[in-house]
């Protein structure tokens, strides 16, 4: 990835009403500040595609991670998944390049998809899980607002912030190798290598043929990896497909060919289908901890992401300030809400969005470009359906390892560090759920601390959190105590 390395500049938007904005420029420069930012429409074009071409395998992620029974035995359709994401992405990139004015593109996170897919949805309906993505998009939104956020933010232990993410990612690659059916349940074990201790049919086999060509092209820096791997192992599953080597009844998500035209009118079935309440069997303290589940899903990249890629636009400076951060902070949140009415699960800044700035983007108007082709994809979904859910499980797998490089950030040598990173990491895939793992990190922190005689270290946010985790892991145990059934 090229990276040019940019002086931050200032706007009229940015320094206030004393700076004049040069006359003849068009309104399109003078809008995103497209000049004063050292770019040109041009780069900012090139920047919008790339980023898109970077990100495009949300579109099939996304669908296959929700693709299971709520607590209703109910399904989401495909196609609709598909629409629903895509016009999701689209508005809430849109509202970033128009209103946020830098280059970040937002998607369906996959940590937030994958807490609807394994906690939510097993306890409620898909229109009640998406009432809850709703939901904690307005407590993001109001988190920013009251600056609670930045607060937070700060009051939590770096290394913890890593171990979540790690653990996330852990959790996604558990996904993507379940739904390839590389590991199966087992009957003696827990888990096995493919059914029966093998691997069994091709398209498992084109899975992992699709995981290994995805990671040679990351080691070799070919820009859009992901997206070239999916593309490459769909082909290659057509072509196997049209010849009969492997049987249609294989394939999980159905055979890889195309059904009608390329071209089709979107399918918004999912639009709306919002439930707010309806809860009494799940518990209030249930539904409260999905959605602190939700927020701490959606709540800790977005940050660092949005931070980082503003320096390497030359938009930070070194203390991490940057022009409209509470406005891209404020819309991240947003996309929470966006999300859960589009029936795609909540929205957050990719990292991705960093391709782009590396060809040159510097403003919102690559962010417009990236939610245009968003928009335009919401008609090729026949095209899409396409891909086989073992080879987009692939790129579930490849997420999974980016997210655990953060390994490289800790201080393994720290037993007060190393213990509760530990057990946030592992118990999150062991126990499938995101919230035991951030629950057993926060306790393990608090008394590994406490153990070495720096209580004081702990703060009383993390105080306040180890004591409602300890009631998350002792509730039943409690009303049992209590009587309480």
């Amino acid at each position: 990835m090229t990276q040019q390395s940019v002086e931050p500049r200032t706007t009229a938007e940015d320094a206030g009403a004393g700076t004049r904005v040069p006359a003849g420029r068009s309104w399109l420069d003078r809008y995103f500040h497209i000049t004063h930012r050292g770019s040109t429409v041009a780069r900012e074009v090139r920047g919008g595609v790339t980023t898109f071409m970077a990100m495009a395998y949300i579109l099939l992620l996304n669908p296959l991670i929700l693709s299971g029974e709520d607590a209703a035995g109910n399904t989401l359709g495909r196609t609709a998944l598909i629409t629903a994401t895509a016009l999701a992405a689209a508005v809430s990139t849109l509202l970033m390049g128009f209103f946020g004015k830098v280059p970040l593109a937002l998607a369906a996170g996959l940590s937030v998809s994958g807490v609807l897919a394994s906690q939510v949805a097993p306890e409620m309906t898909w229109p009640q899980a998406m009432g809850m993505c709703v939901m904690y998009g307005v407590v993001i939104m109001l988190l920013v607002v009251t600056g609670l956020r930045e607060m937070i933010m700060n009051a939590i232990p770096l290394a913890l912030k890593h171990a979540i993410t790690m653990g996330i990612g852990l959790f996604v690659a558990l996904i993507g190798f379940y739904k390839a059916g590389f590991v199966h349940r087992g009957e003696a074990t827990p888990v096995t290598l493919g059914p029966a201790g093998e691997l069994a049919g091709w398209p498992v086999l084109l899975f992992a043929l699709t995981l290994l060509a995805i990671f040679m092209l990351q080691a070799r820096g070919v820009p859009g990896a992901i997206l070239i791997g999916i593309v490459g192992g769909t082909v290659l599953a057509v072509v196997l497909n049209v010849f009969g080597v492997i049987d249609p009844k294989q394939w999980a998500s159905g055979a890889p060919e195309l059904h009608g035209g390329a071209v089709s009118m979107p399918d918004f079935s999912v639009f709306g289908d919002v439930e707010f309440g309806g809860w009494a069997e799940v518990g209030a303290m249930t539904v409260g901890m999905i959605v602190f589940t939700l927020v701490l899903a959606g709540f800790f990249d977005a940050m660092a992401t949005i931070i980082g890629v503003g320096t390497e636009a030359g938009l930070a400076d070194d203390r991490g300030r940057m022009p409209g951060l509470s406005r891209a902070l404020f819309i991240d949140g947003a996309g929470g809400a966006i999300g859960g009415v589009s029936g795609a699960s909540g929205q957050t800044v990719f990292v991705e969005s960093a391709t782009g700035v590396g060809e040159g983007a510097r403003t919102g108007l690559s962010s417009v470009v990236t939610g245009l082709f968003f928009a335009a994809c919401l008609f090729f979904t026949p095209l899409t359906a396409i891909v086989p859910g073992e080879v987009a499980a692939a790129a579930l797998v490849v997420i999974g390892a980016m997210m655990m490089m953060n390994a490289r950030h800790v201080d393994w040598a720290d037993r007060a560090t190393a213990i509760p990173v530990f057990l946030t990491v592992v118990i999150m895939p062991f126990t499938y759920s995101i919230t035991a793992g951030v629950a057993a990190g926060v306790i393990s922190y608090a008394a590994v601390r406490t153990a070495q005689g720096r209580a004081r270290e702990i703060g009383a946010f993390m105080w306040g959190l180890t004591l409602v985790f300890l009631v998350y892991f002792g509730l039943a145990p409690i009303e049992s105590w209590l009587g309480v059934h």
